[in-house]
């Protein structure tokens, strides 16, 4: 009887630390879809002190590329950005984990913070969204 009831107090425990998934995968899961993914936050961008570096998912990093870094988003991903300042959108890729400050929701590539006007500012406040 104890043993039954130290399980199902440890199932509980175990049950709670879980999470919702909202259709964004973590690195290293083999889920393929971001479909409704949609969140705001700040970007950042990288430029020529990483290009031609590799990124995590093996391409060499191009600062002239659409392309950005996001925690979980599937390789492959593309994205809708928009700076919320000035409602300038581009479309990106995503081929690469981070950023690495858990203050940034995004990385972009230098072309792709050109196309959004945040070169000045080094970040801006922005809505990613997964395209289909």
């Amino acid at each position: 009887m104890r043993r039954t009831a130290c399980l199902m107090i440890s199932a509980l425990l175990l049950a709670g630390c879980s999470s919702l998934d909202r259709g964004v995968t973590r690195p290293g899961s083999s889920a393929t879809s971001a479909t409704g993914y949609s969140e705001t936050g700040q970007a950042s961008y990288y430029g020529a002190r990483h290009h031609g570096k590799r990124t995590a998912s093996g391409d060499a990093f191009d600062q002239n590329a659409l392309t950005a870094a996001h925690r979980s988003l599937p390789f492959g991903t593309q994205v809708r950005v928009t700076n919320l300042a000035n409602q300038r959108q581009v479309v990106v890729t995503i081929n690469d984990r981070g950023p690495v400050s858990r203050r940034r929701l995004i990385d972009l590539s230098k072309k792709a913070a050109e196309a959004l006007g945040m070169l000045d500012s080094g970040v801006a406040k922005v809505r990613v969204e997964a395209l289909d």
